[in-house]
Order: C-alpha cells, then structure tokens, then sequence
C-alpha cells in the first residue's frame, strides 16, 4: 500500500525580496520608449555634475597634500624652512578654498550646454 503525502505550500511576503525581483525583472524587460527617455534624461542630469566633482575633487587633494607639506615644513624643519613652510601651507589652503567655486563654474558650464537638450526632453516626457 502506498502511503499519500501530503505537500503544503508556505508563502511569506517579503517587499525587499520582491523589490528585488522587480529591479531583476526590470534588467531583461524590453523597455518602452518613454523608459528610455526617462533614463537619458536622468543620464544627462549626472552627466552636468561629474565633470565638476572630479575636477574639484582633484584639486582639492592635491591641495590638501599641498598644505600637508606646508605643515611639515614648519614643524618638522622649523629652523630651515618655516617661513617657506607658511608659504607653501598658504598655496595649499587657496587650492583648498578655490575646489568649491571651481566645482560650481564647471557644473554650471556643463548644465548650461545640456540644458537645450534637457529641456527638450522634459517636454516630451510631460506630454
């Protein structure tokens, strides 16, 4: 004689387990052309802000590094190199003070040449 058994089936809902089959599902999807604007869109809005990031924060370490030198100067050789340690620390704390602005000239650059296009998408997708 053969015994039956029973199967259960147990489902418990999990919203980050589902959240993360939506962002899989949404990989292999084929997606539809307002989708892809959208993602333009949000590629170009990155794409106005990155360059001035690395600039400023280029020059913001290396102006760090700068000041650092300044600083070793006038601790660790203060009886040779004090006054040229203040110089050189002073360089490097206007490098330090000048990565802001330069992020902002460089981002406000950058968002002003793709401002036609970025506008000419947001309408499209308002409609």
């Amino acid at each position: 004689m053969m015994e039956e058994k029973k199967e259960t089936f147990t489902y418990t809902y999990s919203a980050s387990r589902q959240e993360e089959v939506r962002r899989i599902r949404e990989k292999y999807a084929p997606a539809t052309k307002e989708e892809d604007k959208l993602e333009h869109l949000r590629r170009l809005d990155r794409a106005a802000t990155k360059p001035g990031t690395a600039a400023a924060i280029a020059v913001g370490m290396i102006s760090t590094l700068i000041m650092g030198v300044g600083m070793c100067c006038t601790m660790v050789w203060s009886d040779t190199l004090f006054i040229p340690g203040i110089i050189i620390g002073v360089v490097g704390i206007v490098g330090i003070c000048a990565a802001y602005p330069l992020y902002q000239c460089v981002t406000k650059r950058r968002r002003d040449k793709l401002a036609p296009e970025i506008l000419r998408l947001t309408e499209e997708l308002i409609r």
